[in-house]
């Protein structure tokens, strides 16, 4: 008997639908979702959703805020470009372009030191590597590993990194698909950024008591939204 409802509640519609989402948003039970106007759009709206299980409907976690992301707007990652239609970009190393998809939240980074586990603190030499050349491309390490010659992002010296999160984004230095994707402080008077989702510093703050046990971030232009119907929070 046992074996029989197992069997039925895998192949409910619910269960079945919740599978055939991209991971790792099929599984997730907390998501970020940053939506963005077009794909040329350098503003987006950033919000947080809860549900108990992965077949369960989304919940709102609070209201929408105010999103920066790239200034060129918006590329699909190589990992989900077969949910782009033809003629939408693709993400590239240096495109200034926020990379759309379902990527992990990682650890918690900033300037200041914290308890938050797996917390980075960005110290003096605390770089992420964007030189495909390297072994170390997409990565946060030193530059007492890497040297001064590698290029990449001097995090201690940048003052919107004073709070953030890393985002899981797959990408190797053969592919070129860009690197060091985080969220970030928003600074005051920017524009766009080179390709991270920046908010204001309370929602960073907020965002990161959000990820510590796990969360997802989505990040689609809107006309993309009906090409995961059932996979993100009803509008």
């Amino acid at each position: 008997m046992r074996s029989i409802l197992l069997a039925l509640l895998l192949t409910s519609p619910a269960t079945a639908f919740a599978q055939s989402c991209p991971e790792p948003l099929a599984s997730a039970q907390r998501l970020v979702l940053v939506t963005a106007a077009t794909f040329s759009s350098s503003t987006a709206s950033l919000q947080r959703f809860t549900r108990a299980t992965p077949a369960a409907p989304w919940q709102a976690d609070g209201g929408a805020v105010s999103a920066l992301i790239g200034r060129k707007g918006v590329a699909w990652a190589p990992a989900f470009r077969d949910h782009g239609r033809r003629g939408e970009p693709v993400k590239v190393e240096g495109d200034k372009r926020v990379p759309a998809g379902f990527y992990k939240i990682g650890r918690s980074f900033g300037f200041a030191p914290s308890t938050r586990p797996g917390y980075l603190r960005v110290s003096e030499g605390t770089v992420c590597v964007d030189d495909p050349a390297s072994p170390a491309y997409n990565r946060i390490t030193t530059r007492a590993k890497v040297g001064w010659q590698v290029s990449g992002e001097n995090m201690w010296r940048i003052s919107y990194y004073r709070r953030g999160l890393a985002v899981d984004y797959p990408t190797d230095a053969a592919g070129r698909a860009g690197s060091c994707i985080f969220i970030h402080v928003r600074n005051p008077d920017a524009t766009g950024t080179s390709g991270c989702v920046a908010v204001a510093e309370p929602d960073v703050i907020a965002l990161q008591d959000f990820s510590q046990s796990g969360a997802v971030l989505a990040v689609l232009p809107r006309p993309a939204l009906d090409r995961f119907k059932g996979c993100l929070p009803a509008p």
